[in-house]
Formats: structure tokens, C-alpha cells, sequence
């Protein structure tokens, strides 16, 4: 009696989801089917008859029978390999009876067969469910609680993806999710123990628990998923963002990965010197602390060396030693005898004249301004080289050669250049910087002294000392009578102590900002020393201080170009800082309308440099396409502001390229100007050849302001890459624009800039393969690139000396490796083409298209180094800047 009533209920099985098409004639119906059938190999008509006897067998009354149904079905659908193209077999034939399974089980009973029921509706919800049903998540609850990853990879993705649709939902209504959370569990270790890492973070994402990774990572993939965690929350909106930080943060602590736990440390601003100092007392390594102590020199975080740090005097002063970089001009040294460029270059080397043909080749006049020039190309090329043909040549040789005389063969203000440049031949090396520009100090020209002031400011730039000299020597000239004696010194101080934070420089700065005798210069560049001392501060007195002083100029102060700086000064103690600055853009409205504008978007851009921030650049674009009356001039600033906000992944700045080449093309005079400025910052020290070609085009542009915007942006791009396109562009520049000297000027710049320290060092404000965003550097860049919008009034006039800020930049670009003393240790290392390996399974090769060289090398930007050899170890991860390197235990020589 058993078979009739079994084929009746196969019948009945197979019906209703036969018409699933709207119905049609039924003998068409069969004839396809027959059809169907016939293409079946005799293997697959076998599993299909098969699956169809358990779909009946499935419904049968007897418990024991169903569970043995369901059993053979599970076994078949676990045992079914599938390409990746295709579903697996048991699904496709079981695809009939979807309908029919999914209607049994509502009639149910409570019991296991229901929940293995539950289980195999659940994987079949994988094909078949209707989008948006979350078949597969319900069938899931209700199923069994045993172990998913048996169904496989796709199942378990497909239930994740569903997760997070219905966690959303029972969030909107205040449902219980916890039944959710244990599938999350179960997923996750899924996901971790099979490679997974970034869908697991994904999946914590979506509901918000990230905290539950800590838990789920081991030594194998704690690196993976921290390197997924990092790279993410470049693209996540704030707080999500810090969160992730703090997350791997947390992770490599606990798998005493401390070198890249600081990284995190310095990137989390808010939290820095807590975690800094908890990075530090982690560990009882001397050699490790000495590395941590190289990474902050390297960022330029101020950081005092205290008990908690190191116990022993003479371990504290070793630290605080390298972390106050007095060893960096050493090292910088070390790489340039190392490299053997040592030997003094003129500016003569730099032009090369002898290659251009025909005009402008014999410009041997004398002029003030050709001589600013080399004065500048003289301070770029030989920067901390400590020796040059034009300052520190010996007195005793030809006329020309001795420093006196070079310095008089500039006019006034041009003096002061000169004897600034000694300070930028004599980079970082502060004890026979001081005392080659103290002889100067001691003139009778105001000019020279102030240059000597900057010049002390200078030298110092990013090498602190416990003694503190720039400071004894340039708070004395501060309250002078003279102006440029004055601006020397508060300049230098700006310089000196850039992102320190030295409460007695608030103190003494912030009075001169009040003083009414001083002129608008010393107070606009007051204003500038403050920005650069409490760079991202968020220091509301100082804040306070600037916007009162903004607030009573008058309108004839405010149309005065140098005003320019004044926003960008309160713009700096925001820098980076996100809606830290809202308060104070919300005062900034009240402003005079001449300023008020400038001002809004300046400190926008600012607040949010490096930040990536999508919806400020589409902010800033909104300011860039509207169409303005004459006077106004704050589209220069939004043009900046997205090459800012958008410098701090590789994929903002491609976008931005392109978004600025549409300005070019729509926009009005005044955008276009700032437009190659922007390709500058997008690209510092990165010649990238679509922006070569872009800023060549525009070098020769009719607009006398976007070709020497251009000029200066070519020189940004290849600053100290020794670039031989450029230098080949600049060079005929040169001969092109014989005739205008601002041109020329412009030209002579950017050849300085080119050969920036010979080819030694970068401007780019990131390392630690981009990762963190020195805020020093940063505000150098920017505070000169706000200058060169108005070049004529600035650069081009009296204000020249601005350029020396471009120092807080400089940078060795260098992998130095040093032993266990910190001296110099040559091993070889590969250097290639960095290779992004974020989410990628297995161990791939973190660079592409390297050589081998010996240490230490230079790293050009996009490169990446890795030791060559199993015999030492090094301390840090990251191979960059100075490296401590211990020997590896087991090691042995062949």
C-alpha cells in the first residue's frame, strides 16, 4: 500500500511548484521536461530521482524515517563540490521543492527533525529565497545549533550578509538581538580560522561590536586583521574611525607588537602621549625603547622622557636624546658620505647653462634679484650638508667665494635671506650652527641680524635641546624697535619650536599681539609663530587672541596682502583636528565681509587636512563652481583645501587630480591659479607623470599668476628627487622666461627645490609608509603654499623669507640602519615598488621590482625596504628612517 500513496505524494510534491512560470499548455510543459531529462547524464537523473525519494520520504509520518531523509540529503548536499560558476547539483534539483519542504515545515511538529529540517531549508534559502526575505538567517534561528562552516564558505558569507541587514532592522524597532549575536560568535572564529579576517570586520562593523575581535585573533593572523582594521578607517566617517584605530591599537598590545601599536598611538591625536607612554612602559627592552624613541623623533611629537618611561638616569638622557633628534644630522651625514655627495654645489651646478641653447644663456647680470635667487638654490641644494660654496667658503680664497661678501651682494631684505641660508646649509647641526651665525649677530644692519635670527631659528628646526638655545637668543631680540629685527625673531622662534607647545612662548607671543605700537607684519607673523608652535593644539587663548585681532583691523589693514597668513595661522592650531574647530568657525562669521569667507574656508581645509573627508571636498567643490565677482578670493583656499583633505590615500588623491583638471578647464581665473599649487601638495616629492605633464602645460600658461604657480608646483613635485624630466623642464624655463625676472625667480626656485639637500631628502609630510601624517610638516606646507596664492605680494616682494618655513618639511628620506650602540651597521636590504596587501590570503610579497643595496639607501616615495638577511632582526616593522637592528639567535653561517 506504502508505494502508491508515496508516488501520490511525490506527485502532489512536485505540483505546486511546477507552475511557478505563468501557466501554459501542459503538454508543452512535459514535452520540455522529457527534454530536460533526456540532457541528464545517467548519474545526475540518478541523484535527481534520489533527492526527489527524500523530499517525499521527508514528509513521511514515521519520525525515524524523515530523520533518515533528512540525513542522506544533508550528506548529499555537504558532499557536492561546486565550481564557482555553477550551483551544486543537489541544490539545482532540489530547487522544485523548495516550496513544498518550506510549507511541511509550518506543519510541523516541535522536535530535532524540525530543526534538521530547519537546517537544510536554511542552506537551501541560499539559492532560492526571494531577495530581502532573510529565508537563510530565519530557518538558521530556528534550526539546530550546530557547527555552520560545514555547509561551507558561500553559506556562511550569504548568512553574514543577512546578519547585518536584520540587525539594522531589529535596531529600528528595539528588537532583542543576542540570538544574532551567538550566530556572529560562530561566524567570526569561522572567519578568522579560514583566513577571513577582513569579512569578520566587516560583519563586527555591521553590528557594531567590534570589541569581540580581540578575543577571536591569534599570533597567526593578528597582523592581518590589524592591517585590514588601520587601512579601513582611512574610508570610515568619524567615530567609526578612531574606533577601528583603537581596536588594533588594542590587538597589538596584546600581542606585544609594540612598534606598530605606537604607530597607532601617534595616529589616535586624541589619546597620543597616554598611549605613547603606555606603548612604552610595555616593555623593559632598552633597544626597543631607543627604536620607539626614533619613531616619535621621526613624527616630531614633544615628548619628555619621565620616570614611568626609563628608571635609570643615564637611559632617561639616552632617550631623550634621540627623541630631541640630535643624533638626525649625524645619520644625514652618515648617508651623504655614504652616497659620496658630499662636495659643495653651486648654483651654477643646479642651472647647468652650458646645456641650454641660444637665449638666456649668457644672463650673467649681477641683479639683486638673480642673486636672492642663488641665494636660495644655495640653501635648498647644500641643505645640512654644513658646507657651501657661497656662505661658508673660507675668506682667504678668491673675492667672491667669502661669505661676507656673498651676503652684500643682495639688497636690504634680501640680506636677510642670505644670512637665513647659512642656518639651512647648517640644517640640524646646532653647535656650530649657533656659532657660525653668531658673528652676524653683531652687525650693523638690521637686515642681516634678523636673517641671522631666522637663520638660529632654522638650524634648530626639529632638533630640541635640553638647554634650550634658540629660545635664550631670540626672546631677547623679540621686543626690539626695528620690525624686520622683530619679524627675524618671532619667525625663528615659529620655526624653532614648531608643534612643541612651550607655554613661555604663548606667554611672551601673545602680548605682542596686543601690542599696538607693533606694525600689521610683525603681528601677522606673530600670528604665524603661534599657529606653528601650537600646530593642532586646539588652543582656545591662542584662538581667542588671533580672532580679537582679526576682528579690530581696520579696512585698509585688511586689504593688505600679507592678512592672507592671519586664517591660516587659526586654521593651524586646528590642523587635522576635525569638529574641534567648529566653535571658532562659528565666530569666524562675524568677521568683515572682506575676510569672512577667506577665513571659513581656510579653517574648513585645515581642520580637516589628511583627514580624507568625502563630504568636505564635495563642500569645497560646491565653493569652487560658483561664479564670483571681482575681489573675492577665497576660492584659492577651497582649491588648497581639497588637495588637503584629499592628500591621505592614494585613491582621494587620484580623484582629486582628476577633479582638479575639470577646474582647470570651468573655473575662473582665480581657481586656476591655485589649481597647480594644489597638484603641488597632491603630489610633494612624487613626480607623478600625469601631474608632470599638467603643471609643464601650464608653466607656459598666458595667466603670468598660474605659470609661476606652476614653476613653484613643479619644483614641490620633484622636491629632492633630483628628478631629470624636471630638471630638464626647468631648465628650458629658464630660457624661456629670460627676460621676466619674477618668472625667473619662480624657475631658479624650483630648481633649488628639485635638488632639494642633493637629492637627499623629501617635503612629503607622511611616513611610516604613509601611514602617519607628520602635523609639523604639514603646517610648513601649507603656511608657504597660502603665501604663494599671491606671489607678487608675498614671494615675489619683500616677504621672500617666507620660503625658510618650507624647512619644517625637510626630511631625510632615508633607511638607516644602526647596532645595538647606534652606530652605523651596512647590511643589504631590498628596495622596491610597495605593494598594497590589505586582505590578499596567503603571505604575498610585500614589494614588487626591487634591487638589493647595502645600507643605508634612499627610499623615493611609493617605496618600501626589507632586510636581505636572516642575520639580524630589526626592531620595527617598517624600515624606515633610523632602525635598530639586534642579532638574530638563530642564525647560523653556512
Amino acid at each position: 500500500m506504502s508505494p502508491p500513496e508515496n508516488s501520490n505524494g511525490g506527485t502532489s510534491s512536485a505540483a505546486p511548484s511546477e507552475p511557478a512560470p505563468p501557466a501554459k499548455p501542459s503538454s508543452k510543459g512535459k514535452k520540455k521536461d522529457e527534454k530536460k531529462d533526456d540532457d541528464l547524464s545517467e548519474e545526475d537523473q540518478a541523484l535527481k530521482e534520489q533527492l526527489e525519494l527524500y523530499v517525499v520520504r521527508a514528509q513521511d509520518v514515521d519520525p525515524g524515517v524523515q530523520k533518515l531523509a533528512l540525513e542522506s540529503m544533508r550528506q548529499e548536499i555537504r558532499s557536492a563540490t561546486s565550481s564557482m560558476t555553477s550551483v551544486p547539483k543537489p541544490l539545482k534539483f532540489l530547487r522544485p521543492h523548495y516550496g513544498t519542504l518550506k510549507s511541511y515545515f509550518d506543519t510541523m511538529p516541535e522536535s530535532e527533525v524540525k530543526k534538521y529540517m530547519a537546517d537544510i531549508l536554511s542552506v537551501l534559502a541560499l539559492t532560492m529565497s526571494v531577495e530581502g526575505e532573510r529565508e537563510s538567517l530565519r530557518y538558521r534561528l530556528l534550526g539546530s545549533e550546530g557547527d555552520i562552516g560545514s555547509w561551507g564558505h558561500e553559506y556562511v558569507r550569504n548568512l553574514a550578509g543577512e546578519i547585518a541587514q536584520e540587525f539594522q532592522k531589529r535596531q529600528g524597532e528595539d528588537m532583542p538581538i543576542d540570538a544574532l549575536m551567538e550566530l556572529v560568535q560562530q561566524i567570526v572564529s569561522f572567519h578568522m580560522k579560514h583566513n577571513a579576517e577582513p569579512e569578520a570586520v566587516d560583519l563586527l562593523m555591521e553590528v557594531e561590536d567590534l570589541d569581540l575581535l580581540v578575543e577571536h585573533v591569534d599570533s597567526t593572523n593578528y597582523k592581518r586583521a590589524c592591517l585590514y582594521l588601520t587601512s579601513m578607517s582611512r574610508y570610515h566617517p568619524a567615530p567609526d574611525d578612531l574606533l577601528a584605530l583603537d581596536i588594533a591599537y588594542t590587538i597589538y598590545m596584546k600581542f606585544d607588537d609594540l612598534a606598530n601599536a605606537l604607530r597607532i598611538a601617534l595616529l589616535l591625536d586624541n589619546k597620543s602621549i597616554q598611549y605613547v607612554k603606555q606603548v612604552y612602559t610595555a616593555t623593559d627592552n632598552l633597544l626597543l625603547k631607543k627604536q620607539f624613541s626614533y619613531i616619535i623623533a621621526r613624527h616630531g611629537l614633544a615628548l619628555e622622557i619621565d620616570d614611568d618611561i626609563a628608571a635609570d638616569e643615564n637611559d632617561k638622557e639616552i632617550l631623550q636624546e634621540i627623541v630631541n633628534n640630535t643624533k638626525l644630522s649625524e645619520g644625514y651625514l652618515t648617508l651623504a658620505r655614504d652616497i659620496e655627495v658630499m662636495e659643495a654645489k653651486s648654483p651654477e651646478d643646479i642651472y647647468k647653462v652650458h646645456l641650454i641653447d641660444g637665449r638666456g644663456a649668457s644672463s650673467s647680470l649681477d641683479s639683486a634679484r638673480q642673486n636672492l635667487a642663488a641665494t636660495f638654490v644655495n640653501a635648498f641644494v647644500n641643505a645640512g650638508f654644513g658646507q657651501d660654496k657661497l656662505m661658508t667658503a673660507p675668506s682667504d680664497s678668491s673675492g667672491s667665494g667669502s661669505s661676507g661678501n656673498w651676503l652684500f651682494k643682495n639688497k636690504e631684505h634680501g640680506k636677510a635671506s642670505a644670512a637665513a641660508s647659512l642656518g639651512m646649509i647648517l640644517l640640524w647641526d646646532t653647535d656650530s650652527g649657533l656659532a657660525q651665525l653668531d658673528k652676524y649677530l653683531h652687525s650693523n644692519d638690521t637686515h642681516v641680524v634678523a636673517g641671522a635670527l631666522l637663520g638660529i631659528g632654522v638650524v634648530t628646526c626639529g632638533v630640541k635641546n635640553d638647554c634650550d638655545p634658540a629660545m635664550a637668543i631670540l626672546m631677547e631680540y623679540v621686543n626690539k624697535e626695528d620690525s624686520n629685527i622683530r619679524i627675524g625673531a618671532i619667525l625663528g622662534l615659529g620655526i624653532a619650536y614648531a608643534g612643541s607647545q612651550k607655554d613661555e612662548l604663548r606667554a611672551q607671543l601673545s602680548t605682542i599681539l596686543g601690542d599696538p605700537q607693533a606694525t600689521l607684519e610683525v603681528l601677522v607673523f606673530t600670528a604665524v609663530a603661534l599657529g606653528l608652535v601650537f600646530v593642532g593644539s586646539c588652543n582656545e587663548e591662542i584662538a581667542q587672541s588671533i580672532i580679537f585681532f582679526l576682528m579690530e583691523r581696520s579696512e585698509a589693514e585688511l586689504a593688505e596682502p600679507i592678512i592672507r597668513l592671519l586664517p591660516v595661522a587659526l586654521g593651524l592650531l586646528y590642523l587635522g583636528k576635525q569638529e574641534s574647530v567648529e566653535a571658532t568657525a562659528e565666530v569666524a562669521k562675524t568677521f568683515d565681509e572682506k575676510i569672512r569667507k577667506y577665513c571659513d574656508v581656510t579653517l574648513m581645509s585645515l581642520a580637516y587636512a589628511g583627514t580624507g573627508n568625502v563630504l568636505k571636498v564635495q563642500k569645497l567643490l560646491g565653493i569652487c563652481s560658483q561664479h564670483l565677482d571681482k575681489g573675492e578670493t577665497h576660492q584659492g583656499p577651497a582649491v588648497l583645501g581639497i588637495a588637503l583633505i584629499a592628500m591621505s590615500e592614494e585613491l582621494g588623491s587620484e580623484m582629486a587630480i582628476r577633479a582638479l583638471e575639470r577646474l582647470l578647464q570651468y573655473g575662473e581665473q582665480n581657481i586656476r591659479r591655485a589649481v597647480p599649487l594644489a597638484l603641488g601638495v597632491l603630489c610633494i616629492s612624487n613626480p607623478k607623470v600625469n601631474v608632470m605633464d599638467t603643471l609643464s602645460r601650464l608653466s607656459h600658461d598666458a595667466d603670468a599668476d598660474v605659470s609661476m604657480a606652476a614653476i613653484i608646483s613643479l619644483g614641490l613635485i620633484g622636491a629632492g628627487t633630483n628628478n631629470a624630466r624636471i630638471a630638464g623642464m626647468l631648465r628650458n624655463l629658464s630660457s624661456y622666461y629670460y627676460k621676466e625676472a619674477a618668472h625667473l625667480f619662480c624657475v631658479r626656485i624650483a630648481q633649488g627645490l628639485v635638488h632639494l639637500g642633493k637629492g637627499l631628502l623629501t617635503l612629503s609630510p607622511y611616513h611610516s609608509d604613509r601611514f602617519l601624517l607628520s602635523p609639523m610638516a604639514l603646517g610648513g606646507i601649507v603656511t608657504v603654499l597660502h603665501a604663494c596664492l599671491d606671489m607678487k605680494s608675498t614671494i615675489l616682494g619683500k616677504y621672500h623669507y617666507i620660503l625658510y618655513i618650507i624647512v619644517l618639511a625637510m626630511q631625510p628620506r632615508m633607511l638607516l640602519t644602526v647596532d645595538e650602540d647606534l652606530k652605523p651597521l651596512p647590511v643589504p636590504v631590498r628596495v622596491g615598488q610597495a605593494v598594497d596587501v590589505v586582505g590578499q590570503a596567503g603571505r604575498p610579497k610585500t614589494i614588487t621590482g626591487f634591487q638589493t643595496h647595502t645600507t643605508p639607501v634612499l627610499l623615493a616615495a611609493g617605496e618600501r625596504a626589507e632586510l636581505a638577511t636572516d642575520k639580524y632582526i630589526p626592531l620595527t616593522s617598517t624600515l624606515e628612517g633610523f632602525v635598530i637592528l639586534k642579532k638574530n639567535p638563530e642564525y647560523h653561517e653556512e
